[in-house]
């Protein structure tokens, strides 16, 4: 489920980060030894540290401890509104966003608080909305192994809006549905409104 990275031998060293901040900065047109840019290259390497820390995390890891004592509850399990930022991977500009999340266990459910983990984890990565929308889906399929499962991402791409066509205000929806979710049509339409995605929002 890992992403393939480099190995820790290819990765280049701190120093070499920091250079290459300095080298887009004097692409850029500015002096990378003036004052107001002298810290720069830290701060954005410190930055990239936290916006891509997805790559060292294994998502399926968060949903590996499971709840099987629920009385019996087989019913829709949903959590919506999860809040991410992420980074595409064609500008490496920003993708900000909300996460829905719905599944139908058998026999074992999972803390809400690790599928929003598992968002977060592939959030922080370089992406493509299309792809880290199936990934999240795959990831709790593949676990959890539950009936089916739905996830839907709501996502502002400021590659778009401040580039290219500049068009503001606009969001990209992308769903996956597995199992039940995908077969069903009154299992998705009940997932769908428990979100408020979909006719008539």
């Amino acid at each position: 489920m890992a992403s393939p990275g480099p190995n820790a031998d290819d990765k280049p060293t701190r120093e070499q980060a920091e250079a290459a901040v300095r080298t887009l900065l004097s692409w850029a047109g500015d002096d990378p030894r003036r004052e107001g840019l002298i810290d720069t290259p830290k701060r954005v390497v410190d930055a990239y540290g936290d916006w891509f820390s997805g790559y060292a995390e294994t998502p399926p890891e968060y949903l590996a401890r499971t709840f099987e004592e629920v009385a019996g509850y087989d019913e829709m399990i949903v959590l919506r509104d999860i809040e991410f930022e992420s980074h595409c991977e064609h500008h490496m500009a920003p993708i900000i966003g909300k996460a829905h999340v719905g599944y139908l266990p058998d026999g074992k459910v999972v803390g809400i608080s690790k599928l929003a983990r598992v968002v977060e984890a592939y959030a922080r990565r370089l992406q493509v909305q299309e792809k880290m929308t199936a990934q999240i889906a795959d990831c709790i399929q593949h676990v959890l192994m539950p009936r089916g499962v739905g996830v839907v991402i709501e996502g502002a791409h400021e590659c778009m809006t401040t580039r290219g066509v500049h068009k503001r205000g606009v969001s990209m929806i992308t769903s996956k549905m597995l199992g039940s979710f995908r077969d069903d049509a009154r299992t998705r339409a009940e997932f769908l409104q428990f979100i408020d995605v979909g006719p008539g929002r």
